[in-house]
């Protein structure tokens, strides 16, 4: 049976999800602001969770209501039946996103919503279900722009950019899902070498290996929400757990390079968890000391940017990536990702394409950088 979800996304990542739900077989795919909605049935939600690389997490939406007010949040989630989707014994929590004049803190529409559901059960039953914030057996999600409230079943349980396979991190990395972002932004499939030579905790590193050999993101997680559901059906869930038929070879290499040895060796741990140290090569080496790759290459990478850096070096440091790139990776594509425009321009490269991201709280340009041989114009001639 067809139903209606809605993946939800970072700012400036929405026509990739869009991409991604299409190539799965997602029907009615439109775009919305961090979200894109989609229709399919019990399959496809499984298959959403495991396979999308974009996605932070994927709602189910179960009741649509119009409120002025929390007391009408609560009359109206007393009103529904929840026997349709838990009982007494499953404990559950929710979280809350507002854009109302009149219900002004997303707390009291939560509050009100948990004590609509508690009543319910307690009318009915003299007992009541218990809430749970860590690990609950159902997560509700309630969205409200101005009266319209809309309630969903999180599917996904943990937010989808915890994949499961990082067991050591650095300073602020890189979300799993921006990264993936970032690398299918690129046209990154896996046809040539990549190299990060700012490589932190292997983030980039690892997501253009699982794309390069076609596998799922979610293979590497410990559990998903609706596993917990009423209607789990686990023997699909299993035989698509199972299915690696669209999975493919990699013939090309990954290299990873940083300057700080600490960063190598979380980044070896992670590739390690993820099972793919045989594709990727590590190594402590400064941008400056970057040395031309003997194949056709893709570069994505992060510099280390943000209030507690050193501005002077760091200058220094996106100068030195811009000579690596003018002089050792000529032929080639680079992307780069900053929150510090002045920085991207020391590069002193004109990028060909420049996309808005937010990478945490940070606003940020994604950089690409055609480098040719030779004067810009004549490279811009070739058919």
């Amino acid at each position: 049976m067809q139903k209606a979800y809605l993946a939800k996304t970072l700012k400036g990542l929405e026509e990739v999800l869009a991409t991604e739900l299409i190539a799965l077989g997602a029907d009615n795919v439109e775009i919305q602001r961090r979200a894109v909605a989609f229709t399919g049935d019990q399959r496809l939600l499984y298959k959403a969770n495991l396979h999308l690389r974009t996605a932070l997490r994927i709602l189910m939406p179960i009741y649509q209501f119009k409120a002025k007010n929390p007391d009408e949040i609560y009359k109206a989630v007393k009103q529904f039946d929840w026997e349709q989707y838990m009982d007494i014994k499953t404990n559950f929590a929710i979280d809350s996103t507002v854009f109302s004049e009149e219900i002004t803190h997303s707390k009291f529409a939560t509050y009100r919503m948990k004590d609509g559901i508690v009543d319910w059960f307690r009318d009915k039953y003299n007992q009541r279900p218990s809430v749970k914030l860590t690990n609950p057996e159902l997560q509700f999600n309630i969205h409200i722009a101005g009266e319209q409230c809309t309630i969903s079943l999180d599917s996904s349980g943990e937010s989808l950019h915890k994949r499961g396979y990082r067991v050591a991190q650095n300073d602020a990395p890189i979300s799993e899902v921006l990264a993936a972002g970032m690398l299918l932004m690129a046209g990154w499939k896996g046809e040539s070498d990549f190299v990060d030579p700012f490589c932190g905790s292997g983030t980039f590193l690892i997501e253009a290996a699982l794309i390069a050999l076609n596998i799922a993101p979610g293979l590497y997680r410990s559990s998903f929400g609706f596993e917990k559901w009423k209607d789990f059906d686990k023997d699909l869930f299993d035989t698509l757990y199972q299915d690696d038929s669209e999975e493919r070879p990699f013939e090309h290499r990954i290299y990873g390079f940083d300057i700080d040895r600490k960063s190598i060796a979380i980044s070896e741990k992670n590739i390690k968890s993820a099972g793919l140290m045989k594709y990727i090569d590590l190594e402590v080496r400064a941008v400056k000391d970057f040395e031309a790759l003997s194949a056709k290459a893709l570069m994505v990478t992060n510099p280390p940017y943000g209030e507690r850096l050193n501005f002077r070096e760091l200058t220094n440091t996106y100068a030195e990536l811009g000579t690596a790139l003018k002089h050792k990776f000529t032929g080639n594509s680079a992307w780069v990702i900053s929150s510090e425009y002045s920085l991207l321009d020391n590069i002193g490269l004109r990028p060909s394409k420049k996309i808005d991201l937010l990478n945490g709280s940070l606003d940020c340009k994604f950089h690409r950088y055609d480098i040719f041989a030779g004067k810009r114009k004549l490279f811009l001639s070739k058919p």
